[in-house]
């Protein structure tokens, strides 16, 4: 069952859709927020893992992140990773308002760039009680330092120079300066990185191209995204556990690597043979092997 829904995130409205299990009885259910990628919108991966989440038993949340998708918010798809952190927050305050959810058994899956967003809100917020990640990645890193460490630190100081030139201009009445989270076209993408050849194809094909995402953000997004460090705190979570899930094949996947060496126990780092990063949001038979992990996980961890 889905149910539309709007709740308040620092005095923006956020939209999200509530699952619940079709045969669910009177009883409260455990419930997982479940937060979309950078640039992604909630009815993308985070709905196919909230649906399958429901049909494992559970309650599960996704939103529109502010500025993003049907929520509040300007500039539009502005990307704030301390923002986005608030959402979590603000989602897991919504669940503990409703009389179908038990409060005391609410835990967080983040998916790609949530999948740093997640964590870091968690560190805080204690009413977490199981922390989840599948493809994770901490997008202050990524944008700093390009894919793989590989970017020249001068690329990051060019783009702060311009986000705060453009805070300028912005003042004196010029329209946001918009840059592109995936690849708008596959060509010349033949030697580019797997995660660049698939964000093209899961964001800009039918795949799961989808209206209310539409592959952009404002520039003045980089000088939040730079000083955000996703993990440095992570060890914060424990004593409640955390999983990250990862693909064999992902190039991303030494974020979760270095995120679980930081991390205290209970900890466990799983991996899907086979799959890259962005097979984990949609293609089934590996998003049914991360879910039925994902439910061993919450099963233990929102036990009560």
């Amino acid at each position: 069952m889905r149910t539309s829904v709007t709740f308040p995130s620092n005095g923006l409205r956020l939209a999200g859709i509530l699952f619940t299990p079709d045969n669910r009885g009177g009883e409260r259910l455990p419930a997982v927020v479940v937060s979309h990628p950078g640039g992604g919108v909630k009815e993308q991966t985070a709905s196919v893992y909230a649906q399958r989440l429901a049909d494992k038993g559970y309650a599960a949340l996704v939103f529109d992140a502010a500025y993003q998708g049907e929520s509040e918010g300007e500039p539009r798809f502005l990307e704030d990773p301390f923002q986005r952190s608030e959402d979590v927050k603000s989602a897991v305050t919504f669940l503990t308002t409703r009389d179908d959810i038990d409060p005391a058994r609410i835990g967080a899956l983040g998916i790609c760039a949530s999948g740093g967003y997640v964590p870091f809100a968690a560190q805080t917020d204690h009413r977490i009680k199981a922390v989840a990640t599948v493809s994770g990645l901490d997008i202050g890193d990524y944008l700093s330092n390009g894919l793989g460490r590989t970017q020249d630190p001068s690329v990051l100081q060019e783009m702060l120079d311009a986000a705060g030139a453009l805070r300028t201009a912005e003042a004196q009445g010029a329209e946001p300066n918009y840059q592109i989270w995936a690849p708008p076209s596959a060509e010349g993408l033949e030697g580019a990185p797997d995660l660049y050849r698939e964000a093209h194809d899961y964001y800009r094909t039918p795949r799961a191209q989808h209206p209310r995402s539409e592959n952009k953000w404002p520039l003045q997004s980089i000088d939040r995204i730079a000083q955000f460090d996703a993990y440095a705190k992570i060890a914060m979570i424990s004593p409640r556990p955390l999983l990250m899930i990862v693909g064999s094949k992902a190039d991303t996947v030494y974020f979760s690597e270095e995120a679980i060496a930081k991390a205290a126990e209970p900890k466990e780092l799983f991996v899907v043979d086979g799959a890259s990063h962005i097979d984990l949001y949609d293609v089934d038979q590996y998003v049914t092997p991360a879910v039925d992990k994902l439910d061993e996980f919450f099963g233990k961890g929102l036990a009560g």
